[in-house]
């Protein structure tokens, strides 16, 4: 079996014999890019995530850590393959821990716990293109291990979680998402209440520390950093606009968008050909009545990208209804028009479950 035919089989296919088809991924390991061997030689860096202890009932507990996170520097520094191929062996750590622990307590153990630690989620985290292999990789999870998930515990989530958890649980059966629980301000104690507090880190409420004293238990919990930009890979993300437009020399163009709750937000990816381009985000009161510049409110400062260099990419998380212009400026060049690729998003919040608030 070669890799494009593994990975097919992990994203879009249900599987069968389990163990044979996490050999054939394991068996892939060695043809993973060097940019992604680099990335896992430094992984206590850049990378995220690690099993420790167990719950009360003996089953192993894995933690997300995903304000460190830099998903553009890793969709840029590492194909989509090699991602869900991380994962994977993710997926069969706890496997193997599952099987562990039923050896030792003489019953099965067959569900794991998550904890997501969602301290420091921001824009950032909604990057399209580790989006889109989140995606993926919650679509693999889903068909080849199902039942797996025993409950999931969301702790610290920022007022921006609802949008994030919006883009994603589409990807989620409906019983995957009943076992979604997000914590409020005694997410501690509530931790206890499902883990032991010898079982649970001392950084999140336990007991729990590294041989050295260290609260994080940093030997089992990785916690991310951004990523040098040195592990790139040149043309590592193909991007398709949904839009392109032609601009006149000394001319702009403007996009409306009307946002009708509060707390939603803009993501928007462009890419121009030739020379810079001007962008910004404005404000103003009616649809469909054009305005300069001058005349709206300024939310995202207009300035110059090189856009025709490497494509730009940003989002804008928009407290109050209103209307929101995206303009993209070619008023400065009085002899070269510019044409412009891009895609623009509107993010909506999402109620997920609420817990022991």
């Amino acid at each position: 079996m070669d890799l494009d035919t593994v990975i097919y089989l992990a994203v879009y296919g249900t599987v069968t014999g389990l163990p044979v088809f996490i050999q054939n991924i394991l068996n892939c390991v060695p043809k993973m890019n060097e940019a992604f061997k680099g990335l896992e030689r430094h992984g206590d860096k850049y990378l995220s995530g690690g099993m420790c202890g167990h719950d009360r009932e003996g089953s192993p507990v894995w933690y997300d850590v995903i304000g460190p996170l830099d998903p553009k520097g890793m969709t840029h520094s590492a194909s989509k393959q090699d991602l869900i191929k991380s994962k994977v062996r993710d997926c069969e750590i706890l496997q193997k821990e599952c099987d562990l622990q039923s050896e030792r307590l003489g019953r099965n153990i067959e569900s794991i716990v998550m904890v997501y630690d969602c301290d420091g989620l921001g824009m950032k985290h909604l990057y399209k293109p580790a989006l889109e292999t989140y995606g993926e990789i919650l679509t693999m999870f889903e068909e080849n291990y199902p039942e797996r998930l025993k409950r999931l515990l969301v702790i610290k989530a920022p007022k921006l979680f609802p949008v994030a958890y919006n883009l994603v649980k589409h990807f989620l059966s409906e019983d995957t998402r009943r076992k979604v629980i997000v914590l409020g301000s005694n997410w501690q104690e509530v931790l206890q209440k499902y883990i032991d507090p010898e079982e649970l880190p001392a950084y999140y409420g336990g007991k729990l520390t590294d041989p050295d004293g260290d609260p994080r238990c940093r030997t089992r919990i990785t916690f991310g950093s951004e990523i040098p930009k040195t592990y790139y890979v040149r043309d590592s993300i193909k991007v398709d606009y949904e839009q392109s437009v032609t601009i006149g020399r000394g001319s702009s163009h403007q996009m409306e968008y009307e946002l009708l709750a509060p707390n939603c937000a803009l993501r928007w990816q462009f890419t121009c050909e030739g020379a810079d381009i001007g962008f910004g985000v404005y404000k103003k009161k009616k649809m469909g009545e054009w305005m300069k510049a001058s005349e709206m409110k300024e939310i995202v400062p207009n300035e110059r990208y090189n856009a025709h260099l490497v494509p730009e990419d940003g989002s804008l998380t928009c407290p109050e209804p209103g209307v929101y212009v995206l303009r993209f400026d070619n008023t400065y060049s009085i002899f070269q028009s510019k044409t412009v690729s891009f895609t623009v998003d509107v993010l909506l919040p999402s109620q997920v479950n609420q817990s022991e608030r």
